[in-house]
């Protein structure tokens, strides 16, 4: 992992400019994400006593935005508005893809070549994966999302880690994880006494780092308990394109085929050969769903030695049929330069949300209570 950049120094005695944050929200992005993320900067200031951090909502066009859960957001700009951003959040949801435009990427493109970080939150860093912006940077994505990442974007790293901060990239896997990635940043920032206030104010018992993972892995299901168990599933993960015989597998960690079986029939309640069985067609769904990539292919890549021979197990498994349960395929558009600006900027925005929420907090007893560094 690259090592992080710390803010400029400031003179002794002077007061740093608050750094700006622009939230650009995507189609029906998640809101628990998007409050995870600013949640941590409203309470930061708050105990700051003073603005750290500013923000503001962007859509592209200015007009208000639905989340996932059907509420509407109202921006504070577009992202044609002359806003000075130190750092930019793109903050996506359900099915990221349909709003993944060339004016989008485009504009991507153009604010990752003036700011000081960027990063996602949620299926946020599709677009910055289109974009060409996470290349050869490790990235954190919701784990429904992952295996299409991987096939779309291999330049990219893609992990399983709750979120990940590398040099000038930040991405958060969704849901709750974008509060411990602001917790992280702050803590760099600010001092970690910070960071752990705000988590105190949250009642949030544990801020979790980059090393925490995403699922719970199944050795924390079975406890330490299983060890050949736990080798064995690791071995049908990382084959899944050329299973492994169970004889194989069974002599891979020196026991029977009869006490293979048992082992899954006791703690997993399936055969061996089912498990194997759920984990490709797993992986075959979220290719299917997320990806363009024909069923004859993820068929192969699945390890299915025939299409109609992946169709039924699918079938059987799924109670549909592949070409019916493939979803949207992601569409790969070329790239458009970046346009000139066609209309004269706009006077800058007087008021973030920040600065409202910081005078509404001065009443509370925490305001200024964290003497910072």
């Amino acid at each position: 992992m690259a090592s992080f950049t710390p803010s400029a120094a400031v003179p002794k005695g002077a007061v740093p400019e608050p750094q700006t944050l622009g939230f650009l929200l995507l189609d029906n992005f998640t809101l628990i994400s998007l409050a995870s993320a600013i949640e941590p900067l409203r309470m930061a200031n708050q105990l700051a006593g003073r603005e750290l951090y500013r923000w503001y909502i962007i859509t592209m066009d200015g007009a208000p935005v639905r989340a996932s859960d059907g509420m509407q957001v109202t921006p504070d700009a577009s992202a044609q508005s002359p806003l000075r951003l130190d750092w930019l959040v793109v903050c996506g949801g359900v099915a990221p893809q349909r709003s993944v435009t060339p004016a989008l990427i485009a504009w991507l493109q153009g604010q990752a070549r003036m700011l000081r970080r960027i990063g996602s939150v949620c299926t946020g860093s599709w677009a910055l994966a289109q974009a060409g912006l996470l290349d050869r940077y490790e990235v954190s994505i919701h784990w429904e999302c992952l295996a299409a990442m991987q096939e779309a974007y291999p330049r990219a790293a893609w992990s399983t880690r709750l979120f990940s901060i590398d040099r000038d990239r930040f991405t958060a896997s969704g849901g709750t994880a974008p509060m411990d990635m602001m917790l992280n940043l702050i803590g760099r920032d600010h001092g970690r006494d910070l960071s752990a206030a705000i988590s105190e104010m949250f009642i949030y018992e544990r801020v979790r780092g980059e090393e925490d993972q995403q699922r719970v892995p199944l050795k924390h299901v079975l406890g330490t308990t299983q060890p050949k168990l736990l080798e064995i599933v690791a071995l049908m993960e990382a084959n899944i394109e050329e299973p492994i015989e169970l004889d194989e597998l069974a002599s891979y960690v020196a026991v029977s085929r009869r006490q293979l079986e048992r082992l899954f029939q006791r703690h997993l309640h399936c055969s061996p050969s089912r498990y194997y069985l759920k984990l490709r067609l797993t992986r075959a769904r979220q290719l299917l769903k997320q990806t363009p990539l024909p069923i004859i292919e993820i068929a192969s890549a699945c390890g299915f030695v025939s299409t109609p021979h992946f169709s039924k197990c699918y079938r059987e498994y799924f109670g549909t049929p592949p070409r019916e349960d493939r979803g949207e395929a992601v569409k790969i558009r070329r790239l458009e330069p970046i346009p000139e600006p066609l209309i004269e900027a706009e006077p800058p925005l007087q008021y973030s949300s920040a600065s409202v929420a910081l005078n509404h907090a001065r009443g509370e007893p925490t305001y200024a209570s964290i003497a910072l560094r």
